[in-house]
């Protein structure tokens, strides 16, 4: 097992699939993430990503809150400073978000499922960027799922029919300057919901992950690399052969507290009907089945939303 988080490009994942496999899977197993460059996100789309998230966010406050949506859980659009709070935790997170998702051609057997995207007017190209680098990330994360099949044992392309039309949700961060009273973190000790997490902006200091030994390991990719993580429907599906680490986002240094911070995750997701049923592989005398009870991906996203206070 790696004695740290695996930085690894994915180019190798052309010319040394088993190889890439392997140092990618190994950091998953041991910590739940790994770092990745090369990852066939163009620089340009980034900046211009970057650009256009800081411009919505530095709108008024009435703005924004046009695109909040009252009893959507958060999926779509804006939703406020203040408003989602990690499971067990006692104070909100110190953020406000953006969600872009799937958008679905009418008719689609999941329509009922993902509501159709809104996208703000005040802002030039941003449906035109944000459409674009999603789907960007979910062609990186298609590919790093090859290297996770592979690493299980499983067939490579197993995962391609799990995720195809999957809920994926893009969201844009921000995180205000935070005031020396504030009574909470940036983002509160967490795991993720989701399949894998693919991660822009954790390069900016604050992300720290909580090793097995209850240390907290600061995450440092460099620019424009992504921080990936396994989320807790993986979990679930390997019976924690792969684990859905904890990890939150610390508030600055106080010569850094009157800076924003921005992040872009996308949580690639199974489609809503599929079933995580733990994998037979992952299953022994020595790891007995914690899961014996299946569940749809969409009745586990439901039940975990309402867990964050998004439901």
């Amino acid at each position: 097992m790696p004695d740290k988080i695996a930085s690894v490009s994915l180019r190798h994942a052309d010319s040394d699939p088993a190889g890439f496999a392997e140092e990618i899977g190994s950091s998953f197993e041991t910590y739940g993430f790994a770092i990745v460059a090369d990852h066939g996100v163009t620089a340009e789309l980034i900046e211009q990503a970057w650009a256009k998230t800081s411009e919505f966010f530095a709108l008024p406050e009435a703005v924004k809150r046009k695109y909040y949506i009252e009893g959507g859980g958060g999926a779509r659009g804006y939703t406020p400073f203040g408003t989602e709070v990690a499971k067990d935790a006692t104070e909100h997170d110190l953020k406000e978000f953006w969600h872009v998702g799937r958008s679905l051609p009418e008719g689609h057997r999941f329509a009922d499922l993902m509501a159709p995207n809104i996208w703000p007017d005040e802002i030039e190209g941003f449906r035109e960027t944000f459409t674009t680098l999603y789907g960007a990330l979910e062609s990186s994360g298609l590919r790093i799922l090859t290297a996770i099949a592979t690493y299980l044992g499983l067939s490579p392309d197993f995962f391609d029919d799990t995720v195809e039309d999957g809920n994926s949700v893009m969201r844009l961060i921000h995180y205000p300057p935070v005031p020396d009273d504030a009574p909470g973190v940036r983002a509160a000790a967490h795991e993720d919901i989701n399949t894998i997490t693919l991660l822009l902006g954790a390069e900016e200091a604050g992300l720290e992950l909580l090793d097995a030994n209850g240390d907290w390991l600061p995450v440092k990719p460099g620019e424009g690399e992504l921080a990936v993580n396994i989320g807790d429907m993986l979990q679930r599906l390997t019976n924690h052969v792969l684990p859905s680490t904890t990890h939150r986002v610390v508030n600055p240094p106080p010569e850094r507290r009157g800076q924003s911070r921005y992040s872009m995750p996308f949580f690639l997701h199974f489609r809503p009907d599929y079933l995580i049923e733990t994998l037979p592989s992952c299953i022994s005398e020595d790891r007995p089945n914690r899961y014996p009870e299946p569940i749809s991906a969409h009745d586990y996203l439901l039940e975990r939303l309402r867990e964050i206070n998004l439901v």
